[in-house]
């Protein structure tokens, strides 16, 4: 079995070796600028290890994992030129340093460039795997689309809220799992228990991202509290307390996120305060609980050795700030 490191390092390898065979060098450069800019690994490093869940050997599960990757980071260049993002991870985003339609082009390369990673998938498992990749890319332009109409909604339901993260956070994790049991052999069951565990924490990890834009420690998270208030961005709080808020609560809320001019701090302020009133910290953690709760008791029901899991457990564990 491998551990996290062993994993994360068969990853970078994988990405800081992939053949681009383009005479256009500046086309791939802010492919491979975004590709080296770092994150978690955390859906092709989940691919390996549900892979290496059912075989010792994992080498044919390494360029669909890089391909997933690929995709991930397309994902992120489209969608800060739509957020109009200067930062990502700390660095100028690709439109920011290049500019608007060197993004989209190189972001539109990258998509072709994750399924030359996914042809490199072996043949008895090839047309399974890119069918679960290819689903799961297409919900993913869906959820992004729900998103900026949600933009523009006044109000929108819980029901629409987790879809919507469930489309464009969820699923890829999900994808990225059960692509790797599948090309570990497993069974049909297996493999879609895993999806199910996938978009379980899925959802939990965006609900706890929102959670931690209000309530995380800005020294660890180098975030100032509060940037979700400051955009109107839907979180799951802002959903959950329009649900719950009356009268003056309700008044107050549809004022701080209708006007144009205002005083950043005051706002968070007073928004904050309104969640503290509202319980609506207790409920987010209650529901992002739920999610890592039925994750879990699904991965206890995939049909190999208890051991085999102990890795998957402890990432997912440590990435959740659960104890083990």
């Amino acid at each position: 079995m491998y551990n996290h490191t062993e994993l994360k390092d068969l990853v970078e390898k994988a990405i800081t070796n992939l053949s681009y065979n383009t005479e256009a060098e500046k086309l791939i450069e802010p492919v491979k600028y975004i590709l080296s800019i770092g994150g978690k690994r955390l859906r092709p490093v989940l691919t390996l290890m549900a892979c290496n869940l059912f075989n010792d050997k994992i080498d044919d599960a390494i360029m669909p994992a890089a391909g997933i990757e690929v995709f991930h980071n397309f994902t992120l260049v489209h969608d800060d030129i739509m957020d109009q993002a200067p930062v990502r991870r700390s660095f100028p985003t690709v439109h920011y340093k290049w500019n608007v339609n060197q993004a989209v082009l190189s972001g539109d390369v990258m998509a072709f460039i994750a399924n030359e990673c996914f042809l490199q998938t072996p043949p008895r498992c090839l047309l399974n795997v890119f069918r679960v990749f290819n689903k799961a890319a297409m919900e993913v332009c869906v959820g992004q689309q729900l998103d900026m109409d949600f933009e523009k909604a006044s109000i929108i339901t819980e029901k629409e809220y987790l879809r919507m993260i469930e489309l464009k956070t969820s699923v890829l994790l999900a994808a990225s799992v059960k692509i790797g049991a599948i090309i570990g052999g497993a069974k049909d069951k297996d493999s879609d228990l895993l999806y199910e565990f996938g978009r379980n924490l899925g959802l939990a990890f965006q609900i706890q991202d929102d959670l931690l834009d209000i309530y995380g420690d800005a020294k660890v998270f180098g975030k100032i509290p509060g940037g979700d208030i400051i955009s109107n961005k839907k979180t799951f709080l802002l959903v959950k307390a329009f649900e719950l808020a009356t009268g003056e609560q309700l008044k107050m809320l549809q004022e701080q996120f209708s006007e144009m001019e205002f005083d950043p701090e005051v706002k968070v302020k007073k928004v904050v305060d309104l969640y503290d009133h509202l319980d609506i910290r207790k409920a987010t953690e209650n529901l992002a609980n739920d999610f890592i709760k039925t994750s879990f008791d699904l991965l206890d029901k995939i049909d190999v050795d208890r051991e085999r899991k102990n890795e998957l457990e402890s990432v997912v564990s440590s990435l959740i700030g659960r104890d083990k």
